[in-house]
């Protein structure tokens, strides 16, 4: 364990990019009786302020040179805060070259992530590459037996309570300061080795690093033995981690999985040509529709399967008006998640406490490129996001009877929700809407045949005969490797079919759809979700 010393707050230097609170936190130092140094725009800052403050310079004997790219990478600097208060060379060597200690650093760094996220330019994004800062963080965190590093506005309350009780900080709260320190740097330096690999189109990058910072510690995570925590990671991709939560209790693991979820698929649904409404239930959709209104496309969504979305999730691709809010309300609904909501729908949700209601600026563009992370034991797999669907493929229709412009309607739909469902997925959709859904068997017989049998119960609920799936088209997520479960579905009553094709027994399958009277078309694209 490192050296644990008494160290007396003297001397404290200051440097921060983000000015939230410096003001008044150096205030309250000098007020405490500590010395501030400070450099380039915060010692401005603190000196209109009125405050007493050191320019770094006069502590270098350096001016800062090159755009101040050069300021606080000197031995003056360095050697008080890496200098071991107890060591007898250490203090020696500080004497001999007059190295004062630096007993508190408080810095925060260039804003890297905010510059790129405005669209700033190549240059502009270098510049704003810390240098300095990570250096002196990572210095002073390592000599946290006799220095205290601050890397966040939110710690300076309790920084100078415990200054003010007894003139420094506790080793166990510089410790822990420096694990935050640490993990800032590291994030910083993830942020910059992906916007590199990025823009210079280098996916392959011998080491990868992804970062977030924390939103929020949770009860439990998957399951209540699971700790869980949730960590946003500044993409600021509209979804689950940009919403704001109008109302309802703290969401869970479950809920914040099940809404993404959610919202990505009613994304790929056009506004603009619909309204549409996915209800989701552990991360697969209950059902989705479409419809002139919110109104009706929760409406056709609910009714393919009424007894698995009780207590499910509700994404709208349009802001919650009072009139879906009224219908919504009806069946207990953990999560609410739209582009915007209406007062009155506000209203109408504030009825029920429990309910959360999570509102974006937009909806999140499903054709957004972007990688997605996955851990394993011993590594993490990484992929580039499915940013694709049915609309960017050549669509080749291999059978004798080519689909309706109905039929293609449906089956476009069809395709663009099965790529949301758990492999293998099979789903069925009529007027625009899920009439049957089977996700995530072993086998893709089985999810047709699971799809069909819920059809007849989502039947029995409407009080209709059969099978919603009749007269329906049907989506496959990757191919049929025999013609059994083209078979499942001619059983199911299905019309056309769209799936990837690639079988090395495509044409035994384009035979059976042929004998059953079947359309079927291929899309050349795969959508696993495993």
């Amino acid at each position: 364990m490192a050296h644990a010393c008494a160290t007396k707050v003297k001397r404290a230097l200051l440097s921060v990019s983000d000015k939230t609170g410096i003001i008044e936190f150096a205030t309250s130092l000098v007020a405490l009786g500590v010395e501030i140094v400070s450099t380039g725009g915060t010692r401005k800052a603190l000196a209109e302020a009125g405050l007493p403050v050191i320019d770094i310079s006069e502590v270098t004997g350096f001016p800062e040179i090159m755009d101040g790219r050069v300021k606080t990478l000197h031995p003056k600097v360095h050697g008080g805060l890496l200098g071991i208060r107890g060591n007898d060379a250490h203090k020696s060597a500080m004497r001999i070259h007059d190295i004062s200690p630096i007993d508190l650093l408080v810095v925060n760094l260039y804003p890297f992530a905010q510059t790129v996220a405005k669209g700033g330019d190549y240059d502009e994004v270098i510049e704003n590459i810390d240098i300095g800062g990570p250096a002196m963080i990572r210095a002073a965190a390592k000599n946290h037996g006799d220095v205290t590093v601050i890397v966040d506005p939110d710690d300076y309350r309790d920084v100078l309570a415990a200054l003010k009780e007894r003139g420094e900080v506790a080793y166990d709260a510089r410790q822990k300061y420096a694990a935050k320190a640490y993990a800032r740097t590291a994030a910083y330096d993830a942020g910059v080795s992906n916007w590199f690999a990025k823009t210079l189109d280098l996916p392959d990058l011998t080491w990868r690093c992804f970062s977030g910072k924390l939103r929020e510690v949770m009860r439990y995570g998957e399951n209540p033995h699971q700790w869980a925590a949730f960590y946003a990671d500044g993409s600021n991709r509209p979804g689950v981690a940009t919403a704001t939560q109008i109302q309802g209790k703290q969401l869970s693991f479950n809920n914040i999985n099940d809404t993404d979820a959610a919202f990505e698929l009613v994304a790929e649904f056009d506004p603009e040509h619909a309204a549409a409404v996915a209800i989701i239930k552990h991360a697969n959709p209950c059902g989705v529709g479409q419809g002139r209104t919110l109104v009706e496309a929760y409406q056709a969504a609910l009714k393919c399967d009424p007894v698995s979305a009780f207590g499910g999730i509700v994404a709208l691709n349009r802001p919650l008006d009072e009139a879906a809010a009224i219908e919504i309300v009806k069946l207990f609904t953990e999560v609410i998640i739209a582009p915007g909501a209406t007062d009155d729908a506000i209203s109408i949700i504030e009825s029920k406490k429990n309910l959360r209601l999570l509102v974006t600026d937009s909806l999140p563009d499903a054709k957004a490129e972007g990688l997605t992370v996955r851990s394993v034991a011993g590594g993490l797999l990484v992929q580039t996001r499915d940013n694709q669907n049915a609309d960017d493929c050549e669509l080749k229709i291999v059978t004798k009877r080519a689909p309706t412009e109905a039929e293609m309607a449906d089956l476009l739909v069809a395709a663009k929700v099965a790529k949301h469902v758990k492999s293998n997925a099979i789903v069925y959709v009529k007027d625009g809407a899920t009439v049957g859904i089977g996700a995530g068997q072993m086998s893709r017989v089985d999810s047709a045949r699971i799809a069909h049998k819920k059809s007849k119960d989502a039947a029995k609920a409407a009080k209709e005969k059969g099978a919603l799936t009749e007269g329906s088209v049907v989506a496959s997520d990757a191919f049929f490797p025999f013609a059994d479960g083209l078979e499942a579905l001619v059983e199911a009553g299905a019309t056309a079919v769209i799936q990837p094709g690639g079988s090395v027994r495509d044409e035994e399958v384009i035979a059976a759809a042929d004998k059953a009277g079947l359309a079927m078309v291929f899309t050349g694209m795969r959508h696993f979700r495993h």
